[in-house]
């Protein structure tokens, strides 16, 4: 068993962590690959685009922690990420709606949320109990201690691990200007978030909802059909047309 030095007082210095790592990959793959991409977010959509963006996140975040952490015993409001990333894509989505706007268009959000995640859940181990992320007991050689002397899953590990591991293959697909990384990254990310998400719950202590699933796995569930139903869209929506003849009137009535 591994035994973690914990204080709520990190959190928020993880936070800053995150937000700092994640602007500084942004402004990398801006630099490296995606300068098209965020010279085209910036005509393609306007100043509401960003506010419908933050907006969801916010209302997301907070509605989808409270609704989870409001039944425990000890109720209490909180928030979360997974939370705030369905509420900023219902929100932006719609916002796209109204505007005509199609196709993707958060793929230049994709390393940072990536890169953010991963830093983040650090935070979230080293919180703590208080943070109400740790998973449930176990006997595995990794078990961590969070102070209660209980070997616990390091489920905060495991989701910054399993994000870790798609961020290495994105930077490969962008590499190489793979399709589903330079259009379509963002539905793959959120598809691959929801689906480990999905998993690690399993392994957390949260009262459930429908049946053996908690609120954050039926969030993940949408997250999952979203990134595919969105992605098999848009690829149909890219795919490019087979070049045809065009028949001119010409003396030999030939197609050119």
């Amino acid at each position: 068993m591994i035994h973690v030095p914990t204080s709520p007082a990190v959190h928020p210095l993880f936070d800053l962590a995150a937000w700092a790592c994640g602007a500084a990959t942004g402004y990398a793959l801006y630099r490296w690959r995606l300068r098209d991409a965020v010279q085209a977010l910036a005509v393609r959509t306007g100043p509401g685009y960003f506010f419908s963006l933050a907006a969801g996140a916010v209302v997301g975040a907070w509605l989808a922690g409270s609704l989870n952490t409001l039944r425990d015993a000890a109720p209490t409001l909180s928030h979360s990420i997974a939370g705030a990333m369905a509420g900023a894509i219902v929100a932006v989505e719609i916002y796209k709606a109204a505007r005509g706007i199609k196709g993707s268009t958060g793929g230049v959000f994709v390393g940072s949320l990536a890169v953010g995640i991963i830093v983040g859940r650090f935070g979230c181990l080293f919180s703590g109990l208080p943070d109400r992320t740790y998973g449930v007991p176990t006997n595995l050689p990794w078990a961590v201690d969070l102070g209660d002397e209980i070997g616990r899953h390091p489920v905060q590990m495991y989701e910054s691990a399993a994000m870790a591991a798609f961020l290495a293959v994105y930077l490969v697909g962008l590499a190489r200007r793979a399709p589903w990384a330079m259009r379509r990254g963002f539905y793959v990310a959120v598809a691959w978030y929801g689906v480990q998400r999905f998993l690690w719950e399993f392994l957390k202590p949260y009262p459930k909802l429908i049946g053996p699933f908690n609120v954050f796995q039926l969030i993940s569930l949408g997250l999952v059909v979203y990134g595919c139903v969105w992605f098999i869209r848009d690829r149909a929506r890219g795919a490019d047309p087979q070049p045809r003849a065009l028949s001119l009137p010409r003396p030999d009535h030939l197609p050119v």
